[in-house]
């Protein structure tokens, strides 16, 4: 049993100098991630504050201007935060809460995939109309359309828009707030390294 026990310290120690093999790709993927969606709220400025405001066929927000404001702020901000693991446990909490406001808001209602499958454990409500249509869509696709060229580079799905990718990020965001930046390539690595030595 003892040897076991050293076995899990080795482990401890040596992982503990590697982290930055977990945290440096999640933050590089969040980054991208959270960059486009930053700069395609900013883009499309005017859509997006009247999606986020309208009762009947957007969210329904209060001070649409304001929320927009502030999530391009969390995406884009954060995205350059985590591209350089600069106040990376604290730029990650504007994402959580901006992943949860998109989890609630508008993917909840959609069940858990992102796209149709039904051959996930958890396919949703309307996946035999979803599928009905993917089947139609093919269809017409296959009779008038150049369907060999159509699908060269990946088959045709149908979105489903459920919580699937935002708790995806959620969760990993998550890990960046127990974790950090990770060691040697994350500037708040040499910040707390500096403030270490003096």
């Amino acid at each position: 049993m003892q040897w076991l026990i050293q076995i899990q310290r080795f482990m401890n120690q040596t992982t503990k100098q590697f982290d930055f093999l977990a945290t440096l790709p999640i933050r590089l993927y969040l980054a991208a991630v959270f960059w486009v969606a930053g700069t395609n709220k900013i883009v499309g400025f005017k859509g997006v504050v009247e999606w986020f405001g309208n009762t009947e066929w957007g969210l329904g927000l209060p001070f649409p201007e304001l929320m927009a404001s502030l999530a391009i702020a969390a995406e884009v901000g954060g995205s350059v935060l985590l591209l350089l693991g600069l106040a990376t446990r604290w730029a990650s909490i504007p994402l959580i809460i901006t992943m949860l406001v998109a989890t609630f808001s508008v993917h909840l209602k959609n069940g858990w995939q992102a796209i149709h499958d039904p051959m996930s454990p958890w396919p949703s409500a309307n996946i035999d109309g979803a599928m009905e249509r993917l089947e139609a869509a093919k269809s017409l696709l296959q009779q008038y359309g150049h369907y060999d060229w159509l699908t060269e580079q990946g088959q045709f799905v149908i979105s489903n828009s459920g919580i699937e990718w935002a708790v995806t990020y959620l969760v990993m965001l998550l890990a960046l707030v127990i974790l950090g930046g990770g060691r040697i390539f994350s500037i708040d690595y040499w910040i707390a390294k500096h403030f270490q030595k003096n």
